[in-house]
């Protein structure tokens, strides 16, 4: 799996020379209306704009509906076990550290049984790109609740409601001391794609959460924003150096009250333009990028959009990297044999 990482590939008229269908493989084999479909469309859509060779790039997947997709990629690719996608994508990126790795989850299979996984990929910043596409639900095991379901949930395992309260991403993520993290809705191609090229442009472990439907056992569960109008009603696209204005007009914006955000209307209480929040995703202090990042799903803020977080940090791919070379440049062997011929040698005849 040794590649030389070719991370542009120039037209002779600009722009890459690669183009959605050179990522395409396969027939997707997913329910007709499966979040799955668009966010596989994106991707496609997105490599071709980030320009990467196919042959430089790895997506290494777990087990679940989502973890389908490398079958449609024209690229390296690895359907793992259940629940250690970013087990084989830490061992596939630290041994072939050119490599562009898309780590791609579901919410069951990345936050459940590879929750631990998702949290020391996050903590050590391995330069992974991972995906968590997030329909609150299992799908492929044909219905019970996942860590992300909300409390009340009712499905094949939980009858009466579930009991417990749901994992939130980006909160997880953050805990972890996460150095990247975005959001965007699966039938927003703009959106994702957005995202995804800026996933890709951060150094390190970015984690981008992708709001998709399950349309067989969770139908709707993201329909506030599943759509160009709600989402214009219920969500808020955030972006670095832009005020924190929504709306159908952009009539609203937020502005900090105490230590939390508070919705106004531009233009009236005495509230203009100059009072509502900048966006800066690469603050190191967190506070205000994970209030965003916390916002909605029924407690009267818009859901928020786009790249969240995005700080710069050392990774630990570069750092073993360099620490091997380190290490050897002090060594009196570079090889096995040379290994050998250190010690005292006996020649048996």
């Amino acid at each position: 799996m040794e590649q030389t990482k070719v991370t542009s590939n120039p037209s002779p008229l600009g722009g890459s020379r690669w183009g959605a269908s050179d990522y395409k493989k396969g027939q997707p084999r997913w329910c007709p209306g499966c979040g799955d479909h668009f966010f596989l469309a994106n991707f496609h859509k997105a490599l071709a704009e980030i320009g990467t060779a196919p042959e430089n790039i790895a997506v290494i997947s777990g087990i679940g509906c989502s973890s389908r997709l490398p079958h449609y990629m024209a690229t390296y690719g690895m359907n793992t076990i259940h629940g250690r996608a970013a087990a084989i994508a830490t061992g596939c990126k630290v041994t072939n550290p050119k490599l562009d790795v898309w780590q791609v989850s579901g919410d069951g299979d990345g936050l459940a049984i590879g929750g631990n996984h998702f949290i020391h990929a996050n903590r050590r910043n391995i330069d992974l790109n991972m995906i968590l596409l997030n329909n609150r639900i299992y799908g492929l095991t044909k219905g019970q609740y996942s860590p992300t379901s909300p409390r009340g949930f009712v499905s094949k395992s939980s009858p009466y409601g579930t009991v417990e309260d749901p994992f939130r991403p980006a909160e997880l993520c953050f805990g972890a001391r996460g150095h990247f993290f975005a959001r965007a809705v699966a039938t927003d191609a703009p959106g994702t794609i957005e995202v995804l090229k800026a996933a890709h442009a951060h150094k390190g472990a970015s984690v981008t959460e992708i709001l998709q439907n399950c349309v067989i056992f969770n139908n709707g569960t993201h329909e506030s924003v599943y759509t160009p109008a709600g989402r214009k009603k219920n969500a808020i696209y955030v972006r670095h150096g832009e005020r924190l204005v929504f709306g159908e007009n952009d009539e609203f914006g937020l502005v900090q009250e105490g230590f939390g955000l508070k919705i106004v209307e531009i233009g009236k209480d005495g509230y203009t333009l100059e009072d509502i929040l900048i966006h800066d995703a690469h603050c190191e202090d967190n506070t205000l990028q994970l209030k965003l990042a916390l916002m909605g799903d029924g407690d009267g803020f818009p859901i928020a959009l786009g790249v969240i977080r995005d700080v710069p940090a050392p990774t630990y791919d570069e750092a073993v990297e360099a620490q091997l070379a380190e290490v050897s440049a002090q060594k009196k062997y570079h090889s096995f044999a040379e290994l050998l011929e250190t010690n005292d040698i006996w020649e048996v005849k």
